[in-house]
């Protein structure tokens, strides 16, 4: 998933997002109201953890009631350390999904961010990618490639995830590095070729045409056709 947080404490917002992250999520982080209403308004996101309370004239309601009248649908988990019963009725009927009071334990912020989506795909968004016979579930996070089950690590699936997102085109090493571990590296590692190494040996057994193909100059190509 693409999640978005919206976070001003820098402890939370460190622990939030390095455990997403861990998790095979990708995430972006905005400090403010302002930057989190500028990056949910402009780009596309699974779901949003939005804190209720931030600095400056925009809160986490106000980016919510912006995204609401502007007809953006993305599921909305409030993250606040504001819990009675008044306040958790204000942010759900204010536009939010889900209301997470701090503290909380991480594994109920990732259930519920998995519950959120499934809701989501349940109302039509995306669920399966699919390359010839190369099957992604994107909420069971199940891999299968005819009848056979791929194990995947998360960096493992999250590569396969954008490669198969962009079938049919070249993607480079650098865009592979931005979009997979959302930060840049130094343009001389090798760490993009060592995990395509390891999930081509996944993906094609011997018997099995070849899908990930190596593009001479260029990147990395996922084909659905020889």
């Amino acid at each position: 998933m693409k999640i978005l947080v919206v976070e001003d404490n820098e402890r939370v917002a460190r622990f939030v997002t390095r455990g997403l992250r861990e998790a095979g999520h990708t995430v972006e982080h905005a400090g403010n109201g302002r930057d989190g209403l500028f990056l949910a308004a402009s780009e596309p996101h699974d779901v949003i953890v939005m804190d209720r309370m931030l600095p400056g004239d925009i809160d986490g309601l106000a980016i919510i009631e912006a995204l609401r009248k502007a007809g953006n649908r993305t599921p909305i988990l409030i993250l606040s350390a504001l819990n009675d019963v008044d306040e958790r009725i204000r942010g759900l009927r204010g536009g939010g999904d889900d209301y997470l009071t701090k503290p909380f334990a991480f594994g109920e912020l990732l259930a519920r961010l998995d519950a959120l989506a499934r809701r989501s795909v349940d109302r039509g968004a995306e669920r399966t990618l699919q390359v010839a016979d190369l099957r992604m579930d994107l909420l069971s996070r199940r891999v299968t490639r005819g009848s056979r089950a791929l194990a995947l690590q998360p960096r493992e699936f999250k590569l396969l995830e954008y490669l198969m997102r962009h079938a049919n085109q070249v993607v480079t090493r650098t865009m592979l590095l931005e979009a997979v571990w959302d930060y840049n590296f130094d343009p001389q590692t090798n760490v993009v070729d060592v995990h395509i190494s390891k999930l081509r040996q996944k993906i094609e057994l011997d018997s099995e045409p070849a899908l990930l193909r190596t593009v001479r100059n260029a990147g990395y190509m996922m084909c659905d056709h020889e």
